[in-house]
């Protein structure tokens, strides 16, 4: 059975509450009734709440952009599991590049993280990819699986079922480059081997990989036809309705 395209909009340090209820209203009105496409936005911490309640009815999920491993506790400035499904979460982000760039992600934080989301019964969107040093330096395949291996180190089979894999070639996020549709496929096909050898062809088979560089209203019919890029986790086109519908309905 053909895989359901998912498209997530990650609008990371963008919109105030104001902002973030127009975009929101916006995004109801323009694709709130689309069901054959997955539909995911994912606001700041601050707008979950009511980003939430203005898409609830609609077909559109509500997603978050992090989340710590523990429960509770003195953790100041981090946000649990239990606080997120307590406003409507259903997705969460996890080890996004600039996590990993700028906060100090881990391989090992990064399962921590995926561990605790699946307990909690929400839908991790694990993030892998390579920077421009590793690509020059032919480390794509290096990178990609010891991040991928080590994001389902102890996970079973069944949860690794409930995640997104989104590859993010970093140095076409935000820079208005992307890959070609041959270097995101053959990198989405690698991630799909590296799952075979941690499960089995079915789970291959079974989990949606995202593109997450770049993807535009004028590249996405390209991305989407590819046979292993499942949907995409939008950045900058997340922020604007009609470029975030351009790539949930291409015309």
């Amino acid at each position: 059975m053909a895989r359901k395209k998912f498209i997530a909009g990650n609008w990371k340090m963008n919109t105030t509450l104001d902002e973030a209820r127009a975009l929101a209203k916006g995004l109801v009105e323009a694709c709130g009734k689309i069901t054959d496409v997955d539909v995911a936005v994912c606001p700041p911490y601050t707008n979950l709440q009511a980003v939430g309640e203005i898409i609830k009815g609609s077909s559109i999920k509500l997603g978050a952009q992090d989340v710590h491993w523990e429960a509770k506790g003195a953790y100041t400035g981090k946000i649990s599991c239990a606080m997120l499904k307590s406003v409507g979460v259903t997705y969460v982000i996890i080890g996004h590049s600039e996590q990993r760039t700028y906060f100090h992600e881990t391989d090992e934080t990064v399962n921590k993280k995926a561990k605790a989301v699946l307990a909690a019964d929400l839908r991790p969107i694990i993030c892998v990819g390579e920077t421009l040093a590793e690509r020059k330096a032919g480390r794509l395949t290096v990178v990609a699986e010891r991040q991928v291996k080590g994001a389902f180190a102890g996970i079973s089979e069944a949860d690794a079922l409930k995640c997104t894999i989104a590859y993010e070639p970093v140095w076409a996020i935000g820079t208005g480059e992307v890959a070609t549709p041959q270097q995101a496929n053959e990198a989405h096909q690698f991630i799909r081997k590296v799952i075979v050898s941690v499960y089995n062809n079915a789970a291959a088979e079974g989990i949606r990989i995202q593109y997450g560089g770049s993807m535009k209203p004028d590249n996405v019919k390209d991305l989407l036809a590819l046979s292993d890029v499942d949907g995409g986790l939008i950045g900058g086109a997340a922020l604007k309705v009609q470029d975030f519908l351009g790539i949930i309905k291409p015309v």
